[in-house]
């Protein structure tokens, strides 16, 4: 078999640009084409905006309190210059408290595309899985992962999960993904959370991110932590408790 069928053979399995051979010292144009417009859509990606109401209706089914809160950020711009601003709520900001919940936050992240088409549907999955009482869904523009950490400590929730947009690249601009942190609360690091990545087509199902989510929050009830102090051991084709 020649190296060219065997390229062609790989990207049947993946999005990655392989093999794509070379024009002289450079690439062919379709390629260099193709790159091009697949980072203008990412860089088109990072500004895109969540659609509020429409989240609200979406999410409205689901039959649990859905508010809207924002972070400090004025605006995306500079959301994207200061994202330590993304990581705190907005002054004067008043959440109810629903203490030993799990709360979740539905967040627009760098890419507001991934949260508006798979966020309804992972939660759909993932709220009728769970051992401990669900909370509210907190709906929050131009925020970090970080904002989860307040906004469950405002609520006094047992666990936040964040949905928010993953960074796009460019072979994905849809991508979502689901942080878990238990007892949250403000000065919470990336070590401290659990993450669920690469939920969209092509990527990982509705079903199977919220099998895991559910998985990692009963792991974490038992253990009283997540994040560094909770491995993924999660048996291959295990289903959520009904």
């Amino acid at each position: 078999m020649t190296a060219p069928s065997l390229w062609r053979d790989l990207r049947r399995f993946t999005g990655a640009r392989v093999g794509l051979g070379r024009a002289g010292t450079a690439q062919p144009t379709a390629a260099h084409l193709d790159f091009q417009e697949s980072h203008a859509r990412a860089r088109d990606a990072v500004w895109s905006a969540l659609d509020v109401p429409a989240m609200e209706a979406a999410l409205a089914p689901l039959g649990l309190p859905v508010l809207r809160v924002a972070s400090a950020v004025a605006d995306r711009r500079a959301y994207l210059l200061r994202p330590d601003l993304g990581r705190r709520l907005a002054e004067g900001t008043d959440l109810p408290r629903d203490p030993g919940s799990v709360a979740f936050v539905v967040a627009d992240g760098l890419c507001a595309t991934g949260v508006q088409r798979h966020a309804p549907g992972v939660l759909e999955r993932l709220i009728p899985a769970l051992s401990l009482p669900p909370g509210p869904i907190v709906i929050a523009e131009q925020a970090r992962v970080a904002l989860g950490d307040a906004i469950g400590e405002a609520i006094g929730a047992a666990a936040v999960v964040v949905l928010i947009g993953e960074r796009p690249g460019l072979s994905a601009t849809d991508s979502l993904g689901l942080y878990i942190t238990w007892a949250p609360r403000r000065g919470r690091t990336d070590a401290d959370r659990n993450c669920i990545s690469n939920v969209r087509p092509g990527g990982l199902t509705y079903d199977e991110a919220a099998a895991k989510a559910a998985w990692l929050l009963r792991a974490a009830q038992g253990l009283g932590a997540t994040g560094v102090a909770l491995k993924d051991e999660m048996p291959a084709g295990a289903l959520p408790a009904p």
